[in-house]
């Protein structure tokens, strides 16, 4: 009797012998296959799909997610990124909740949960009966974690054995460090794309501000503008057009960036072309707002001021489209602020423009300012302001139009001290001689 059950015991051990090194050959072919698959060269997602993919199938189970960590997000730390279903009635897609997030943060150690609904865990995960069981290995590198790699449900009813646990662990070390240098490299391509489109940003800009002022009979003009990052959405043209006459304009266009340059040439462009075609300033803004209007998205606008100046009356016509009030120093030295206008262009199709008009005297000053000049704070936050800017009119306005402008802008710096520059300043000031 014990003779026959010897060779039974000794075949159902040569047998489980046998399916544990048939199990290592599958774990170790599964884990080659991934290492040869998976590089640095395929983007992030393709990385992490085949990861996730390997596993579901190596594994058994019937649905797997890696989620990445993002640091920055402090409520929903993990953002799940690739999931992978491989059962037909398993539809609904699952991720770590908080409660397990929190857990994997914290200890950083493979979970393993074969009967999930009487676990600890009293997460959004415990009100779903069709998730059992649930094994979660962190992704590390260098010691830092960087994700979680999950899987759902083992199939036919099994558990999630220890084995398991160890695959999907060595899964997950191999995997993470050609996950964080996928990221990073996508990350470096991103930012020199974006450091692209600021060097065309700034390009495009450039070739819109006026390189030099005019040089106008008994008119002394000046402007320039300090960009607060490498690209601003200030705006600033001089436009010559017949008759001594000299059109005038100072703009802030909504946005930053490639959009915001694309605006201001749109915005140029369509300004010139009105300018030189139209003698009437409230047709030249209104026809300027309509197109603006019908050839850029919604949300974007600018504010405008405009004005066209006559070299030989020194008459002045403007139209503020809520822009900032420009300040006309007066001979008496008082001051007027250039409000008559309408509504920013581009929000609104059929606006309504009214046109102002003041006359220069020899001596007087208009300046034409940007909101980066009086929204300037210091480090309480405390505004530059209108009185601040007027009283350093007024202090130089023997100087000329560009030593003007460097004492404005000097001034601002002064008050902001180490504060950054939040928003771009511009200047144009007209000084009659």
């Amino acid at each position: 009797m014990s003779s026959e059950k010897a060779p039974k015991d000794e075949l159902t051990q040569l047998k489980d012998e046998n399916d544990r090194l048939k199990k290592s050959i599958e774990d170790l072919w599964t884990i080659n296959q991934l290492a040869r698959i998976i590089s640095t060269t395929l983007p992030v997602n393709q990385i992490l799909d085949k990861v996730v993919s390997g596993s579901v199938k190596a594994i058994g189970a019937a649905q797997g997610a890696i989620s990445l960590l993002d640091e920055k997000k402090t409520d929903d730390p993990f953002k799940t990124l690739i999931r992978k279903v491989d059962e037909t009635d398993f539809t609904k897609k699952y991720r770590l909740d908080e409660d397990l997030s929190g857990w994997m943060i914290k200890n950083r150690k493979a979970l393993l949960i074969n009967d999930f609904k009487n676990s600890t865990f009293k997460g959004k995960h415990s009100t779903v009966e069709k998730i059992h069981s649930i094994l979660s290995v962190p992704l590390l590198c260098k010691g830092k974690l960087i994700g979680v790699l999950s899987l759902f449900n083992k199939k036919n009813n099994r558990e999630f054995s220890k084995n398991d646990q160890r695959l999907l662990s060595i899964i997950a070390s191999q995997s993470a460090q050609v996950i964080e240098n996928a990221r990073l490299y996508e990350q470096e391509k991103q930012l020199r794309q974006f450091e692209q489109e600021l060097e065309m940003a700034q390009s495009i800009q450039n070739r819109l501000l006026p390189k030099e002022s005019p040089e106008i009979a008994g008119i002394d003009l000046a402007g320039i503008s300090y960009a607060a990052k490498e690209v601003g959405g200030d705006y600033f043209d001089f436009i010559e057009l017949e008759n001594g006459r000299w059109g005038i304009a100072l703009g802030d266009v909504s946005g930053k960036g490639i959009p915001a340059a694309l605006l201001m040439a749109n915005l140029q462009a369509t300004l010139r072309n009105q300018a030189l075609n139209h003698s009437s300033i409230v047709e030249c803004i209104a026809k300027a707002n309509q197109f603006l209007y019908l050839n850029t998205e919604s949300h974007k606008f600018a504010t405008l001021f405009f004005g066209v100046l006559d070299s030989k009356t020194k008459n002045f016509n403007y139209i503020n489209a809520g822009h900032n009030f420009p300040f006309h120093l007066l001979k008496d030295g008082e001051f007027r602020q250039l409000e008559i206008g309408g509504l920013v262009v581009g929000i609104a199709p059929d606006s309504a423009y009214n046109e102002g008009k003041v006359h220069l005297s020899s001596g007087e000053i208009i300046v034409i300012y940007s909101d980066g000049v009086t929204e300037a704070e210091d480090a309480s936050e405390t505004l530059f302001g209108e009185q601040r800017l007027q009283e350093i009119i007024k202090k130089n306005k023997n100087l000329s139009s560009q030593k003007i402008m460097a004492e404005i802008y000097k001034e601002v710096k002064n008050f902001q001290g180490g504060t950054e520059q939040d928003d771009d300043i511009t200047l144009v000031v007209i000084k009659a001689t």
